[in-house]
């Protein structure tokens, strides 16, 4: 089935060195020849790469030409060397695509503290540049070059009728281990043809990735990388997009921004299970938002899990040191849908059942409410393994 991607934007992806597989591909090049708008949410980490300091520069735009991607080096960390690395690295990628310098943004995933091998990298966008393509074949080679630890490629595109046209979107993302959300916890992209202006880009893709990206976690590290951007060319025509138009462009943003952000989790490092904590009832959103993070960040919480044991105890203690206050007398605990906990009680259930409910499924249901209001969320994480712990003792970031 082909896909939906948007018009006015052509791919690339190759290996130019950096990574020592030569059939993995570890460098992505995304033209708009015609200019797209361009909106970025950032790693709140105070430690952040070079690439997040040019492109938190330089969105929002009304016009930019082209972004450039590598993996298996991050760029981070590495000083006043690597922020003109990575402008150098911005502006050898406009150049291929005959732009000016400053209308590239640029991304880097990867060890941290190494310094770019620019000369393999300025070879390869010049070869990058060579082979752009508006195919599937060439979008997939574009995703597949920006993945370090991931086991595939995390994709998703969608036709949306809105104002009376079609409006293609396309999203791309990467991420399996250091995963903790603080916007955003991972490289990604969402490429459109609808026609936005600056400040509505800005403000949607914040609010799509406080529901999707900002919901995710592994192991609860923010990296100092964290990029997610969103490009809209406008070449699906008609007027920019406002009112319900725009309302329903968003909502199918926001619905792919979470398909692709569950596939973080889900290819957690070592992860055989996904867990989607739904916490609710609670007086705001940001309250249920603590909660939810908090149990997803135990270990104890997720060990159990991964153990297929219905450990009521861990998840209701997690909640009670989140720092949000409510009444522990009005919570209820379920887990797979069978009622584990209710009104600050345990209940009578059969723990052979749930604990088979658990290992049965890849997903995990938590579902935790409280009495204290009508806001709620839901917050995914993976559970951990020893493959997990094996795997990041190995590996250098």
């Amino acid at each position: 089935m082909p896909l939906h991607l948007p018009l006015g934007f052509r791919f690339a992806g190759l290996h130019c060195g950096i990574k020592k597989n030569p059939q993995k591909e570890d460098l992505t090049l995304v033209h708009c020849p015609g200019g797209a708008v361009a909106a970025g949410v950032y790693t709140q980490n105070l430690v952040y790469a070079a690439p997040v300091a040019v492109d938190r520069a330089r969105t929002p735009s009304s016009d930019i030409r082209v972004v450039v991607v590598n993996s298996g080096n991050a760029n981070a960390c590495t000083g006043e060397r690597g922020l003109r690395d990575a402008e150098e690295m911005a502006r050898l990628a406009a150049e291929a695509c005959d732009a000016p310098a400053e209308k590239a943004l640029v991304m880097s995933t990867g060890i941290i503290g190494h310094f770019l091998p620019l000369e393999k990298i300025a070879a390869g966008v010049r070869r990058c540049s060579q082979g752009l393509d508006t195919g599937d074949a060439a979008f997939m080679a574009a995703a597949r070059g920006i993945l370090t630890s991931d086991k595939g490629t995390k994709t998703t595109t969608r036709a949306v009728t809105s104002g009376g046209r079609t409006i293609n979107i396309a999203g791309m993302c990467k991420g399996a281990g250091m995963i903790g959300p603080n916007m955003a916890t991972m490289l990604g992209m969402l490429l459109t043809d609808a026609k936005l202006s600056p400040d509505d880009a800005q403000r949607v893709l914040k609010e799509v990735a406080d529901a999707s990206f900002n919901c995710i976690s592994v192991e609860g590290h923010t990296s100092t990388n964290d990029t997610l951007l969103l490009l809209a060319s406008g070449a699906a025509g008609g007027e920019q997009l406002s009112g319900a138009d725009l309302q329903t462009f968003a909502q199918a943003l926001k619905e792919m921004a979470i398909e692709l952000a569950k596939q973080i989790p889900d290819d957690g490092e070592g992860a055989t299970h996904v867990i989607a904590i739904t916490v609710q009832g609670t007086k705001s959103r940001g309250e249920a938002r603590q909660i939810a993070q908090t149990i997803a960040d135990s270990a104890l919480v997720k060990t159990a899990i991964a153990g297929g044991d219905p450990n009521w105890g861990r998840i209701v203690s997690a909640a009670g040191y989140a720092g949000v206050k409510f009444d522990p007398t009005k919570v209820d605990l379920a887990i797979n849908g069978h009622p584990i906990y209710r009104q600050g009680a345990p209940l009578t259930f059969d723990a052979r059942t749930v604990s088979q409910s658990i290992k049965a499924s890849r997903e995990t249901a938590v579902e935790l409410t409280l009495g204290e209001g009508q806001e709620g969320i839901t917050f995914w994480t993976s559970d951990l393994t020893v493959d997990y712990v094996k795997f990041n003792a190995d590996y250098s970031t």
